[in-house]
């Protein structure tokens, strides 16, 4: 964290610096738009530029976009990424996780394991990660949304199949300021009803000759929204970029830091009564489902045994650690008639990703007698109250059998450069543009991922401690609460992965556009090159782990991956995307368009350790697996008109997907990984829409999708409705803003979905209501409060339980309760 520290402090120091030296050299330069009046305009922009060839006004662009600008990002304060970005059309997030691990899909594309396997997250026009879903890496952890952020810009479907390698079901592109406006700010919030402080703070500008520049970032800590009992969330990012502009383009070069450790939330117990078609549930005594974990500091330190033969100690309370160091650039320029770009970034990435899950939760006695057999029963192994017998007087007289995740990911870097070529000719007295290129990208895969199963007991408050199992006969079943080092289910899971992925991609595209009507297409060829070595755990051994020279129950139960042996991985495999389309300006205000694509994604870490490659060469067995395609048809109409824009797009997708899915085993009541491989369609309708008049203003999104498994590993699921699928999900953000004040609302819902594919347990549906009010009582000074999840909804967003099981207990991932925030801005 000092690194982050001096950096910023050295941030500060140059921004004064650059502020004392740019002014004079600006003055003699066109007067730009300063940061206060840029917060006070209103941004009409509707070119969007992802995932496509050029960019283009939306009218006459053959594409679903969407863009949230800064200052609407400001104003609705979200607590995490994936709070923001539920406000996409057609985007259906799980943001219960907090603010790394959360899932991602698209128009009833399946969400089979969580994270974002058919979205590419990017920044300025790369991605994050080369795969949205590698194993417990999912890109928001290297992602924050601060004042570097001029627009969110997205993409579904589409050409994105096409303009983006892995993202056939859309695109989600955060877009840096690059020094426009002149001047910056600095905002102080903190939580008025939990526990955070955070300062955020940019500055940019002209320097002179062409050149300008912008830098920016965020420092935050504190307990944060749920309660821990302990600093969950520290750290911070800063981020820069210095453009020079030139007749006919550009070059910039970019860079970020980031430093950062947050918290992950992967579930709490529910008390579940009624039937599997109206469920009633309610928190147990003493246990927030909104504002409460199970995380607390008297939890026992992690403890795996790596594949190096040695003991891995970790203090969970460091949750997930995030670090990058990003270098990159940007340019585009003028060749005659031809316009060239390229974008090139190296991301050096790593995490220690320690994550409690709670796998699942019973009565005591249950417990007790199930894995202590008749007479068994628990007792406190830490905390005031340690070697007493559990007790449930004043509490919910639950245990929860939980799990440590400890994935240590000390190389998940990568290597991106995307190089296109284009040039507009004037054919048949119309205009035909041409575009080509090849992207390139390395990703690294370095993860060592293991567990370790303990009973705790259920409290909220920061306050939960681990429980100690005894059998009739007084012999101890545990070890400091540890049951087996291992995962709660079977083997296979303990995962040592060394593998780096090379993606090589050549694309084209052809718009020709006359009158009123442009027809377009475009086609790209992935070719996936994976090299490496990868192993798992096949049964359990003996270790000391707590090395004091006496072996307990549990450590005769020690996953493990032996040491020196792995399996090859070596394999190539292509697929070809491709995308039509015909857009039609029937006229000014009003335009309607049609598009087919075919997209692929390549398999990355779902194929390993199964049967599609060779556990002797490395090879790829069965070429299908190589990748998942997804078909989509699209046809839509679009309005936009003295205020008012209207968009609706009808939408067809079918799927292949090869997966893996963690879901609780009815039998053993235990969560467990699965490999899958199904089909999967979908079909809706996408709606967005805005109007303006005056200081009001409304914008509204509606995604009403039918979805359906049409193949499976298992037969009975045929024909089920995908898990967590809703047929519904909307948005509405009407605000009032006048020079003195601005005052509004979000409320993003759901409706109902079955918890998992066997369609039994029905989840409700839900609605929050976030405000936002700001007033700016003197130029230059913005005060603003936020209110998110204001009525305190219990929104669920999944249960591993398919059905309402005996115990009456099911673990499931709400999203956070109310939360409020206050914030001071300071423009300069």
């Amino acid at each position: 964290m000092k690194s982050l520290t001096t950096a910023i402090y050295s941030c500060a120091s140059t921004v004064a610096i650059v502020a004392a030296f740019a002014a004079p050299v600006a003055a003699q330069e066109d007067k730009p738009q300063t940061a206060w009046e840029a917060s006070r305009t209103v941004d009409e922009g509707d070119v969007v530029t992802t995932g496509v060839a050029r960019g283009r006004d939306r009218l006459n662009s053959a594409t679903s976009t969407s863009a949230i600008k800064e200052n609407d990002i400001v104003r609705l304060a979200p607590r995490s990424l994936a709070e923001l970005f539920r406000n996409i059309p057609g985007i259906r997030v799980e943001a219960a996780a907090g603010e790394a691990q959360n899932n991602y899909t698209v128009r009833g594309l399946p969400m089979v394991n969580g994270a974002s396997k058919y979205i590419q997250i990017q920044e300025d026009g790369l991605p994050v990660m080369e795969f949205g879903d590698l194993m417990r890496l999912t890109p928001d952890i290297f992602v924050r949304a601060d004042f570097n952020v001029g627009q969110v810009e997205s993409i579904r479907g589409g050409s994105a199949s096409t303009f983006a390698s892995n993202a056939p079901g859309g695109v989600i592109n955060l877009i840096s300021k690059t020094g426009e406006v002149e001047g910056g700010s600095v905002m102080a919030t903190v939580g008025v009803d939990f526990e955070s402080y955070r300062t955020d703070f940019d500055y940019g500008g002209q320097l002179g000759d062409g050149w300008r520049f912008h830098v920016g970032g965020f420092y935050r800590e504190g307990e944060g929204i749920r309660e821990t009992g302990f600093n969950a969330a520290r750290g911070g990012q800063v981020k820069f970029n210095v453009t020079k502009q030139f007749d006919g383009g550009y070059i910039r070069v970019y860079g970020k830091l980031l430093d950062d450790r947050v918290p992950t939330f992967t579930g709490t117990p529910l008390l579940v009564t009624g039937t599997n078609a109206d469920p009633s549930f309610r928190d147990p005594a003493g246990v927030s489902s909104r504002t409460d974990s199970l995380l607390s500091p008297t939890l026992p330190v992690v403890l795996t045994l790596g594949s190096s033969g040695q003991v891995r100690r970790r203090n969970f309370t460091n949750g997930v650690e995030a670090n990058a160091k990003t270098l990159g650039f940007e340019a585009q320029f003028s060749l005659g008639d031809w316009t060239v770009t390229n974008r090139f970034r190296y991301a050096d990435q790593s995490t220690r990703n320690t994550t409690l899950v709670v796998s699942s939760a019973a009565p005591a006695a249950q417990f007790a007698s199930r894995f202590g057999g008749a007479g068994g029963a628990f007792r406190y192994a830490s905390g005031p109250r340690a070697g007493q017998p559990f007790s449930a007087a004043g509490g919910n007289g639950l245990v929860a059998l939980s799990f440590f995740s400890d994935n240590d990911a000390p190389d998940v870097s990568n290597m991106t450069n995307d190089l296109r070529i284009s040039r507009v000719w004037p054919v048949a007295g119309g205009d035909l543009t041409t575009t080509a290129g090849l992207y390139r990208s390395n990703q690294k895969f370095i993860s060592e991922i293991g567990f370790a199963t303990f009973f705790q007991d259920v409290v909220g408050g920061g306050q939960a401690v681990p429980l100690d199992l005894v059998t009739a006969a007084g012999a101890l079943v545990t070890d400091g609460g540890y049951r087996n080092f291992g995962g709660p289910g079977a083997a296979g899971n303990i995962r040592d992965n060394a593998v780096t992925y090379q993606t090589t991609a050549p694309f084209a595209s052809v718009n020709f556009a006359k009158g009123k009507i442009a027809i377009g297409a475009s086609v790209r060829w992935d070719n996936s090159r994976a090299r490496g070595n990868a192993m798992n755990d096949s049964g359990v051994r003996t270790f000391d782990m707590n090395g004091n020279g006496v072996i307990s129950a549990p450590e005769r139960l020690v996953s493990f991956v032996p040491v020196g042996v792995t399996q090859p991985v070596r394999y190539s495999h292509d697929y070809l995307s491709y995308s039509v389309s015909v857009n039609y300006r029937i006229a000014e205000p009003f335009a309607m368009f049609a598009r087919y694509s075919l997209g692929g994604r390549a398999a990355a870490d779902k194929i390993l350790f199964t049967s599609a490659i060779s556990p002797t060469t490395g090879g790829l067995l069965n070429p299908a697996a190589g990748d998942d395609s997804v078909r989509q048809a699209e046809i839509g109409l679009k309005y936009r008109k003295d205020g008012l824009v209207l968009n609706l797009t009808g939408f067809h997708a079918k799927t292949d997907d090869t997966n893996s899915q963690i879901l609780t085993n009815p039998a053993t009541g235990q969560l467990e990984l699965l490999s899958v491989t199904r089909g999967y369609e979908a079909y809706g309708l996408e709606f967005e829409g805005g109007f303006r008049r005056g200081p009001f203003s409304i914008t509204a999104h509606a995604t009403y999708t039918e979805a359906e498994i049409k193949s499976a590993e298992n037969p009975a699921l045929v024909g089920n409705i995908p898990r967590n699928q809703p047929k519904l999900l909307f948005g509405v953000t009407p605000q009032f803003d006048t020079d003195l004040f601005t005052v509004g609302a979000n409320i993003i819902g759901v409706t109902d979905s079955f918890s998992q594919d066997v369609n039994q347990l029905r989840m409700p549906g839900y609605t929050t209501v976030g405000l936002f009010a700001q007033v700016r009582p003197m130029e230059r000074l913005e005060l603003s409060i936020n209110a998110n999840n204001v009525l305190n909804e219990r929104a669920i967003t999944g249960i591993s339980e398919g059905a309402i099981p005996a115990s009456g207990v099911v673990m499931a991932r709400p999203l956070f309760g109310r939360s409020i925030s206050a914030s001071a801005r300071f423009f300069f």
